[in-house]
């Protein structure tokens, strides 16, 4: 018997799966962009991005209706998202799938892994998917003795490369062509050792490598892009066809999802069809849109499980404003136009999910203080909200959470402290008059006259302090 557990919001568990980093986001970016190559690789790549999409969405003239109606939709599925996720339940059980409920990262992967097992299978099939990241699985597979084959071209690269992904729709887009070919020929089994660097030659030898493993694998594993709650069914959109591979040969398919990923009708995945290929990708629709509705006898997978994930997410559900993050339909829209993340690239967030809308998932579903630099990973300049395909005000999910990092009296930090001795010092006159006379001996000690002399002198490296008036309004009333 299985039951769900919305209402409960516990964070990530720590120690599994990959929303922490080891460094906070400056000291990461510091080493990022010390690399000319990767901020080569990251210019070409977001820039290339960005005039695709900007091109596909300029011929739908109801672009802005789109995007109002995919954020409603979403919104209505937050306010009733228990609702959805037993009726999705019930749909699916219904067409002979299997439900299982997952409170966490750690509880996820002993489900999958479990299943995996039962079906004596050492190798699984894995089509893209930020959940399984997210968790963890491929080390908690790999442990138990099971192989996993990413059989994405970009998931596929990163893996082989024994490297981590550093963009949500573009896995490897930190690697040119030339590290690409250095890859294959290190680690892809049976590659021609003439391989060129040429797209088309690094495409065919991954297509080579991947056919067998396709055929001979029965276990396969994805994450869902949609889930419609009327009817049980199942989406995965890709461009590559390895995920159709992955969805129809297998014997045993098992979808791990996020409990945000469902949406309440068939006709709503009418709006999201064509608001996530023009963001993403900048394509009219995605090559390949999969769809599976439980057990169909003898077509396709016969035994089809639905693991459903909250790892933090129910305590994203309960913060009124920061809800709204769980909109994403994970497009990475706001990356391909964040000028943050094209400097310093996705390693330097330390969570699988990078750019403007890691830097407010991430902090929400660990909790703020484990990743408490993230939220100030930004200039609030706004080009994530305008590209959003579901408008998630990203500038002001930034600010709640600075403000929630600077409040946390559980852990002060050097801004809290210095706003609770403003607070003070505002609350005693004659601290406030000495406090104006000492500001102007900041604009004689401090950097060019509008800085803080040492230690306070760091907060001003890169802001200016207003000038302080000759006379203070005390002083002008005292003359009177």
């Amino acid at each position: 018997m299985t039951s769900t557990f919305l209402g409960m919001p516990a964070t990530a568990p720590r120690g599994v799966g990959h929303l922490r980093g080891d460094q906070p986001f400056p000291a990461a970016a510091r080493r990022s962009l010390a690399d000319p190559q990767l901020r080569r690789n990251l210019r070409h790549a977001t820039t290339t991005i960005r005039a695709k999409s900007a091109a596909v969405i300029a011929e739908a003239p109801d672009w802005q209706q789109l995007r109002d109606a995919g954020a409603a939709i979403k919104a209505d599925v937050m306010s009733r998202l228990p609702e959805l996720l037993e009726q999705l339940e019930a749909a699916v059980t219904r067409a002979g799938g299997t439900v299982h409920w997952a409170a966490d990262a750690v509880e996820a992967n002993r489900i999958v892994t479990e299943l995996v097992a039962g079906t004596g299978s050492d190798r699984v099939i894995k089509v893209k998917s930020m959940a399984t990241q997210e968790i963890g699985l491929n080390e908690a597979l790999e442990a138990a003795g099971i192989t996993p084959v990413e059989t994405d071209l970009a998931e596929l690269i990163v893996q082989l490369g024994d490297d981590r992904p550093s963009h949500i729709l573009v896995p490897a887009i930190h690697r040119n062509r030339a590290e690409i070919r250095e890859i294959f020929l290190r680690a892809m089994p049976g590659v021609d050792p003439a391989l060129t660097d040429d797209p088309a030659a690094l495409a065919a030898a991954a297509r080579r490598y991947l056919r067998q493993t396709f055929l001979h694998t029965p276990v396969a594993i994805s994450g869902a892009n949609f889930a419609v709650a009327e009817t049980g069914t199942l989406a995965v959109v890709e461009s590559e066809g390895n995920g159709r591979m992955c969805l129809t040969l297998p014997d045993t398919l098992i979808t791990v999802m996020g409990i945000e990923k469902v949406v309440p009708t068939w006709r709503d995945l009418e709006v999201f069809l064509q608001l996530l290929p023009r963001a993403s990708t900048g394509e009219r629709m995605n090559p390949y849109t999969s769809m599976w509705t439980g057990v169909t006898p003898g077509d396709g997978p016969q035994q089809v499980h639905l693991v459903l994930l909250d790892n933090g997410r129910s305590a994203v559900l309960a913060d009124e404003v920061g809800r709204q993050v769980l909109h994403c339909i994970r497009c990475s829209a706001c990356l391909n136009v964040c000028p943050v993340y094209e400097r310093t690239g996705g390693h330097a967030y330390g969570s699988v999910y990078p750019g403007p809308i890691g830097a407010v998932l991430s902090p929400q579903l660990t909790g703020v203080a484990d990743n408490a630099s993230l939220p100030y990973a930004s200039s609030l300049c706004g080009a994530c909200f305008d590209a959003c395909p579901v408008m998630i005000n990203i500038p002001e999910l930034l600010v709640h959470l600075r403000a929630e990092h600077v409040t946390d009296r559980r852990r002060p930090t050097a801004e809290s402290i210095a706003m609770a001795a403003a607070a003070y010092t505002m609350d005693h006159p004659a601290l406030y008059a000495a406090a104006q006379r000492a500001a102007r001996l900041g604009k004689v000690v401090g950097r060019r006259g509008r800085g803080l002399p040492p230690p306070l002198s760091g907060w001003t490296v890169s802001r200016d302090l207003p000038q302080p008036p000759p006379q203070t309004f005390r002083e002008w009333w005292a003359e009177l």
